[in-house]
């Protein structure tokens, strides 16, 4: 039986990518989206290329979902060998400037969803004795960035989540952990993530903060057209360090997606830039 995958948020972008990817690639795939009015490029994808790919609902920020969502898979294939965990969201905006829904509701998307899915999966794969969780961070899940608290926030926590189960549930179940750590990437996320810093009245609501922010602005635009050099990669070269990972017999535990994400973080992981090392110290030191 061939492998499966579930992959949330994929109706663009990498996630979207991903499906299919993983798809030529020989795997049976479990495309999962929030809204799936936003289905239609997928199935078109699908149905051109014969894809095997199967489009499911499911919402990260709800449990009755997810919990659908997995329970239909192993119904029909009797296990579930990797969650990918791609949904998320871009938010660019100060503290002050955030309201309390707005906190809650980054956080809930690109952190708590993660917990929510992959607590769903794990007692399957435990049981199984194999599998694999592959979540999508951050460059800002190890450096904090401007505008960014409250995303870098989620995707640190979704780091320090991602690494301290690998250190007493990846050896005795065979369940490997992984973290891909993106810079920016050339989708409708960046755009997404602006937008929130816009007003009712389209006018950027930064207050005293409103020169900084330009400059921040000004300093993404001109770094999207950079060349080489750009942060911004393709959501089909993301999904193709995903799908690396994925396919890696002892796959590492963090990997940037480029040149720039590597030079990005490279003061933090230079001792370890897997996170390999650091994961095994910990199991030594307490288990």
């Amino acid at each position: 039986m061939k492998k499966n995958i579930l992959i949330t948020g994929t109706s663009t972008g990498v996630g979207f990518e991903s499906a299919i990817l993983f798809a030529e690639a020989g795997f049976q795939v479990y495309a999962s989206m929030r809204n799936l009015k936003k289905a239609d490029a997928l199935k078109a994808k699908i149905t051109e290329a014969a894809l095997d790919i199967e489009i499911l609902q499911l919402d990260v920020t709800d449990n009755a979902s997810i919990e659908k969502a997995v329970n239909a898979i192993i119904a029909k294939d009797g296990k579930l060998d990797i969650l990918l965990n791609n949904a998320g969201a871009g938010f660019a905006k100060t503290l002050e400037q955030a309201s309390q829904a707005e906190i809650d509701w980054v956080t809930d998307v690109n952190y708590t969803g993660v917990v929510r899915t992959t607590k769903a999966v794990l007692p399957f794969m435990r049981e199984a004795r194999a599998g694999h969780v592959i979540n999508v961070t951050s460059v800002g899940g190890l450096v904090g960035q401007p505008f960014n608290e409250l995303y870098c926030g989620a995707k640190f926590a979704v780091e320090g989540f991602t690494e301290a189960l690998a250190t007493y549930v990846s050896a005795p179940f065979g369940i490997d952990f992984s973290i891909v750590e993106p810079g920016g990437i050339a989708t409708a996320f960046m755009e997404n993530a602006v937008a929130k810093t816009v007003n009712q009245n389209g006018e950027m609501a930064t207050g005293d903060y409103a020169p900084i922010f330009q400059k921040y602005l000004e300093g993404a635009q001109s770094r999207a057209s950079s060349g080489e050099a750009s942060p911004y990669q393709t959501g089909k070269e993301v999904a193709e360090v995903i799908l690396k990972v994925a396919q890696t017999e002892n796959p590492p535990l963090r990997v940037r997606s480029s040149k720039w994400a590597e030079w990005m973080c490279n003061l933090k992981p230079q001792a370890d830039p897997d996170g390999t090392q650091l994961v095994n110290q910990v199991k030594d030191h307490f288990l």
